[in-house]
Formats: structure tokens, sequence, C-alpha cells
């Protein structure tokens, strides 16, 4: 067995984050840009399935690479969790300003009736 070289390792990881950022940029591009469309449902569907075919394709290149490929490809996967965790602390919350929060002391019928 060879021992897997620290620069496959560092690839493996570098790309995973990409691939990461690609993939939660791009839901929260979808997000953002949707819900004011005429048909949201075709563009959550269309990006959905763009983003994960990048990633699925990414991630199959990384198998390809000589050496212990189950290696780099765990280090593909923590650098795309790294990439999760990234886009949910930077990245705003797309409909926070728009979502009317509701008074913890009003009651459920209070919040039902039109003012």
């Amino acid at each position: 067995m060879s021992e897997i070289s620290n620069q496959a390792l560092m690839l493996g990881l570098a790309a995973g984050f990409l691939l990461g950022v690609i993939f939660f940029g791009g839901l929260w591009w979808t997000v953002r840009n949707a819900v004011a469309a005429r048909r949201p449902a075709l563009w959550f569907i269309g990006s959905m399935m763009l983003r994960i075919s990048i990633v699925t394709w990414g991630f199959y290149l990384l198998l390809d690479l000589s050496g212990s490929s189950w290696k780099i490809l765990l280090a593909g996967l923590l650098g795309f969790f790294i990439a999760r965790l990234a886009a949910t602390r930077l990245l705003p919350a797309p409909l926070s300003k728009t979502v009317p929060i509701a008074d913890p002391s009003m009651e459920k019928t209070e919040l039902n009736q039109p003012r």
C-alpha cells in the first residue's frame, strides 16, 4: 500500500470546499431569487438538479485520483461540510426581514384575527 501524500489530501479538502461553496451558494442564490419568480417550482427543481449534478460529478472526479481514493474522498467530504458550516454562519438568511415574528405573549387566536 502506498502512503497517500498530504498534497492529495489538501487537494481533496480544497475540492470539497469548492463544491460546497458552489452547492450552498447556489442554494442561497436560488432561495433569494426564485421566491419572486413567476414559476418558483421550476427554479427550485432546476437549481437542485444542477447543483446535485455538479457535486456528484466533482466527487466522482475525486474518486478517479490516484492513490487511496477513499481517503481523498473523505477529505473532500470534510471540505464540503466545512463549506456548509461557513455558509450557514456567513450568508444572511434571505427571508429574515420579511417574515413577521409573533410576540410570544400573544395568544394563538389573536394571531389569526385581522387587524
